[in-house]
């Protein structure tokens, strides 16, 4: 079991890396992040106060994640946010040599299922050591 410590973290934080830029994407470009939503999301219109409140709010759940806190929310949560991130985009899967970078979003959803499923064993720095 102590060997599992190492890589449940060393995803968490990868996951956590990832999620955050997309987050700071919302503070740092919200007009690339209105473009996303219209794109993959069909919602058109949303101003950049909206962005920074949505955010804001990733930014909250992106903290309990990365410190292993209400690890049946956080991680249930950033599972759900990638997951229907992965799958709104599923045009881009059907021209593959045009979208190559889409694709790393398979192992990103696959290491979200493992850390939500293993959470009880994702301890190394974690707040919550158990379940």
């Amino acid at each position: 079991m102590d060997r599992v410590r190492l890589p449940l973290f060393l995803l968490r934080i990868g996951v956590f890396i990832v999620m955050l830029m997309w987050t700071l994407d919302k503070f740092v470009r919200p007009g690339h992040a209105a473009g996303i939503f219209k794109k993959f999301y069909g919602i058109d219109g949303i101003s950049p106060t909206v962005f920074y409140v949505i955010g804001a709010l990733e930014l909250l759940l992106l903290v309990g994640f990365v410190t292993g806190t209400a690890k049946r929310y956080t991680y249930g949560l950033v599972l759900l946010l990638h997951a229907i991130s992965t799958l709104a985009s599923y045009q881009q899967y059907l021209a593959p040599f045009d979208n190559l970078l889409f694709f790393a979003a398979w192992p990103m959803l696959a290491a979200c299922i493992t850390l939500y499923l293993l959470r009880d064993l994702d301890t190394l720095w974690a707040m919550q050591k158990t379940p």
